[in-house]
C-alpha cells in the first residue's frame, strides 16, 4: 500500500463518494481516502490516472513529490475559489450599477458570468450526479440554481451561487486549520541523521536507515532522531514534543533520550536502541494518525443520519412546490420558489462539518501536551467518564519504597547493623533501608554469614553475634516491652511496612517502610474532582491498612485492597456497571484491568503490554496532566452538541419561514452558510491556548526554545 498527501478535500460527503469510486478500480478494494487527515491510501498497482479523475471530479488532487521526496503542499484550491468569489461578487455589484444603464440582456449576461465563476464546479458536479441519480448537496444546489434561473430569479440565483462558494472556501478554510494544526504536530519527526562509522568518520543519512545499536552524533539545536542512550556529552534536552512537558531535563552519560526531542546545548554522543519504526516517536505519530480517521458514535450516527436526511429534503421542498398550488391556490411560480429555498436550507455540510473539526483539535491539543488519544471515539468517551480507578504502585505512587519513620531503641548499634546485613542486597526494601542507613553513617562491616530466611528476613552474624532482620517472624524468641509492642502496633495501624533489627537478646530498632506518595497526586485527585469526576478509587494487591493510610492522604473517594491481578479485572468489571469507569496504570499487571475499563489510560513510561492496551496514554511519568486532558475532552462534546444543535435549529427556523412565505433564495443560503461558519469557528476554539489551571502544572511554566 502506498500514501498519497491530497489537496482540494473539503468535503467529508464528497470523500466519501469518492473513496466508493476508487474502491471499483482495480486492486483498488482496500483503498482508504481520509478526510480529516487529507490522505488517500491505495495499492501500489491502482491506476493513477484514474485516480486522479475521481478526484478531479471534487477539485481534489493528488500533491506530488518534491525533489527531496517531500510533499509538495499548496493551498492553490482554496486560492483559487477565493479568487472565483471576488471576481464573482465584483461582477454582481456591477449589475446594482449597471442595471439602469444596459438591456436586460447585459445584466443577465453578468448574472451568467458571476453564477459561472463561482458556481460552476458545483453546477457540473451536480450536473453528473443527476445523471447518476446521486443526491448530495451539489445535486441540491444546481437544482436549485436552474430552478431559479427558470423562473426568471436572475438576481437571486446569482447570490446563491456567490454565497454557495464562499460557504465551500470558507467550510474548506476550517478544516484545513485543524489539519495544518495536526501536520505541525507531526513535524517533529526529524529527517536525517549523522551517523558515526566504525572508522570514526560521520555520514549523514535518513533516519529510516538506522538500527539498533548505531552511534550518532546530535549537535546543539538537532532532533535526537531515535530512542537511545547517551554514551558521551553531557545537554540539556527539550521532551516537550513527546511529553507535553516545557521545562528541559539533564541528561547524562548512561541517560534515556526520546526519538524527536531537541539537544538544546552541548554535543551528545548517542547509541540508537530502537530502530526509527520501533521508537516512542514513530509510535506517537502513527498513533495520531490513525486517531484522525477512528469516527466517534456521533460521527457514525451523522453520517447516517445525512445518507436520509438529503433525500427527506427533496421530498418535503417536491411537497412545498406542489401542495400548496394543489390545495391553496398558492401560485406555481412562488410555490417552485419556495420549494428551492427549502432545498437550499436542506445542504447538510453544517451538520457533517459540527464533529470533525472540534475532535481534530481535541486530539491534536492533547497530543501536544503528551497525551495520546487513539481515536475520536475515546476522547468523547474520556469526556463522559464519571469514575477513575487508579493502582496504586507506580501511578499514585512512585513505586520505589522509602523509610518514612524510625523507632531506634539502641542508636549505636541500629544503623551500622542494618546496614551491614542490606548492604549487598538489591530488593527494593533492601535499597529503601540502605538510602536512610547513608545518611546516617557511613562505616559498615563485612557479615561472616549471611543466610536469607524465608518469609521471614535474613539472618546475619556480625562480630560473632547473631542479628536479625526482617517481620515480625524474625522476633517471636524476644520478650517485648509494652512500649516495643505499643510502637509496633501502632507502625502497622498506619499502614507501614515493618523491617525490624533485633539480636537474640532485644530489638535494635523498627524502620516504617512505606511506597513515596507522587509529589502530585493529592492536587491531581482534587483537581480531577473540579473537572468533574465523581468517584476516584484506589485497586491495590497491597494490605488494607497501607492502602488505606495512601488514600487518606490524597483524597481518594474508594479503596479496595488484597487484589490479584483477576482480581482487579473483576473489580473493574462490577464498578463499570454502575457507573463510566477509566482505569489507570502503568505495569504489565494493569493490562487485563485496562482492556476491561470503559476506557484504559497508561503511563507512557510504564509497560510496552500497558500501552498496546490502553485507549489514552499519558507521556509523562506521572497523572499531573490527566485532569486537562479531561477538561478538553469534555469542551469537545460541549461543542459538538452545540454545533448540532445550531445546524439544525438553524435550518428548522428557515424552514419554518416557508409557511407565512418569508423564505427567500438568499434567506436559505445564509442561514446554510452561517451555520457552517458558526460551526467550524466554534469547533476551532477547542485549539485556543488556555491554561488549565492545575496544581502541579504550573501557569507560569514557558516553553523554551531550542538553541540552533
Amino acid at each position: 500500500m502506498k500514501e498519497y498527501k491530497l489537496q482540494g478535500l473539503s468535503c467529508a460527503n464528497c470523500a466519501a463518494e469518492m473513496e466508493s469510486e476508487i474502491k471499483k478500480l482495480d486492486h483498488g478494494d482496500a483503498a482508504q481516502l481520509k478526510f480529516n487527515s487529507s490522505k488517500l491510501v491505495v495499492h501500489e498497482q491502482v491506476n493513477l490516472n484514474k485516480v486522479r479523475q475521481i478526484l478531479k471530479s471534487d477539485g481534489a488532487s493528488l500533491v506530488e513529490m518534491n525533489e527531496h521526496g517531500e510533499n509538495g503542499h499548496n493551498h492553490s484550491h482554496g486560492s483559487n475559489m477565493k479568487m472565483l468569489v471576488f471576481l464573482s461578487s465584483v461582477i454582481f455589484g456591477l449589475t446594482f450599477l449597471l442595471q439602469s444603464h444596459v438591456s436586460g440582456y447585459v445584466l443577465i449576461m453578468m448574472y451568467v458570468a458571476a453564477m459561472a465563476l463561482s458556481g460552476y464546479q458545483t453546477f457540473i458536479k451536480g450536473a453528473k450526479n443527476l445523471v447518476k441519480l446521486k443526491f448530495n448537496i451539489d445535486t441540491l444546489m444546481t437544482i436549485a440554481l436552474v430552478g431559479a434561473v427558470a423562473i426568471g430569479e436572475w438576481r437571486e440565483a446569482t447570490i446563491v451561487a456567490i454565497l454557495f462558494g464562499l460557504n465551500e472556501y470558507l467550510e474548506g478554510l476550517g478544516m484545513e486549520k485543524a489539519r495544518n494544526s495536526m501536520e505541525q504536530l507531526l513535524k517533529v519527526a526529524p529527517k536525517q541523521a549523522t551517523l558515526i562509522l566504525e572508522n570514526g568518520s560521520e555520514r549523514v543519512v535518513p533516519i529510516e536507515s538506522l538500527q539498533e545499536n548505531d552511534v550518532v552524533l546530535v549537535k546543539a539545536g538537532e532532533k535526537i532522531p531515535s530512542d537511545g542512550i547517551v554514551i558521551e556529552g553531557f545537554s540539556s534536552v527539550n521532551e516537550s514534543a513527546i511529553t507535553g512537558e516545557s521545562l528541559p531535563v539533564e541528561k547524562a552519560s548512561g541517560e534515556n533520550l526520546y526519538g524527536g526531542s531537541i539537544n538544546n546545548e552541548g554535543l551528545l554522543k548517542v547509541k540508537i536502541t530502537r530502530a526509527y519504526e520501533d521508537s516512542s516517536l514513530a509510535k506517537i505519530l502513527h498513533l495520531v494518525e490513525e486517531a484522525q480517521e477512528m469516527k466517534t458514535p456521533t460521527e457514525l450516527f451523522i453520517n447516517r443520519f445525512a445518507k436520509y436526511y438529503t433525500p427527506a429534503i427533496m421530498l418535503i421542498s417536491l411537497l412545498v412546490m406542489v401542495l400548496p398550488p394543489l390545495l391553496f391556490s398558492m401560485e406555481w411560480g412562488a410555490a417552485l420558489y419556495q420549494g428551492l429555498a427549502v432545498l437550499i436550507v436542506g445542504c447538510p455540510c453544517a451538520l457533517i462539518l459540527s464533529s470533525p473539526i472540534a475532535i481534530v483539535s481535541g486530539i491534536t491539543k492533547n497530543a501536544r501536551n503528551g497525551i495520546l488519544v487513539k481515536g475520536g471515539v475515546f476522547l468523547e468517551q474520556l469526556g463522559k467518564i464519571e469514575s477513575i480507578a487508579f493502582d496504586k504502585t507506580g501511578t499514585l505512587t512512585k513505586g520505589e519504597p522509602t523509610v518514612q519513620t524510625a523507632r531506634i531503641y539502641d542508636a549505636e548499634r541500629f544503623y551500622s547493623i542494618a546496614g551491614s546485613i542490606e548492604r549487598n542486597s538489591s530488593h527494593p526494601i533492601a535499597k529503601a533501608v540502605m538510602a536512610e542507613v547513608n545518611t546516617k553513617i557511613s562505616a559498615l562491616k563485612e557479615p561472616s554469614k549471611v543466610e536469607a530466611l524465608p518469609g521471614k528476613g535474613i539472618y546475619a552474624e556480625i562480630d560473632d553475634t547473631s542479628y536479625y532482620m526482617g517481620s515480625e517472624q524474625t522476633i517471636p524468641h524476644l520478650n517485648l516491652s509494652n512500649e516495643q509492642q505499643k510502637d509496633i502496633e501502632s507502625l502497622k495501624e498506619a499502614g507501614y511496612t515493618l523491617v525490624i533489627v533485633s539480636s537474640e537478646e532485644e530489638i535494635l530498632g523498627i524502620l516504617g517502610i512505606a511506597d513515596e506518595i507522587r509529589d502530585e497526586s493529592k492536587s491531581l485527585i482534587n483537581d480531577l474532582h473540579l473537572a468533574g469526576i465523581k468517584h476516584t478509587i484506589m485497586l491495590t494487591g497491597d494490605h488494607e491498612k497501607t492502602a488505606e493510610k495512601v488514600a487518606g492522604e490524597i483524597g481518594l473517594t474508594d479503596v479496595y485492597a488484597g487484589l490479584l491481578p483477576e482480581q482487579k479485572v473483576e473489580q473493574v468489571k462490577r464498578l463499570s456497571k454502575g457507573t463510566r469507569l477509566a482505569m489507570v496504570g502503568d505495569g504489565i499487571n494493569d493490562a487485563p484491568a485496562l482492556a476491561t475499563a470503559d476506557l484504559g489510560i497508561a503511563m507512557g513510561k510504564g509497560t510496552d503490554s500497558a500501552i498496546e492496551t490502553a485507549d489514552i496514554v499519558l507521556m509523562q511519568d506521572h497523572l499531573g496532566k490527566l485532569p486537562s486532558s479531561i477538561r478538553i475532552a469534555k469542551q469537545v462534546n460541549r461543542v459538538v452538541k452545540l454545533n448540532i444543535t445550531l445546524a439544525l435549529g438553524l435550518k428548522l427556523v428557515a424552514l419554518l419561514l416557508t409557511i407565512p412565505g418569508w423564505l427567500t433564495l438568499w434567506v436559505a443560503i445564509l442561514s446554510d452558510m452561517g451555520a457552517t461558519i458558526l460551526v467550524t469557528l466554534i469547533s476551532l476554539t477547542v485549539l485556543m491556548n488556555k491554561t488549565n489551571k492545575t496544581s502541579f502544572v504550573k501557569e507560569e511554566e514557558k516553553e523554551v526554545q531550542p538553541q540552533s
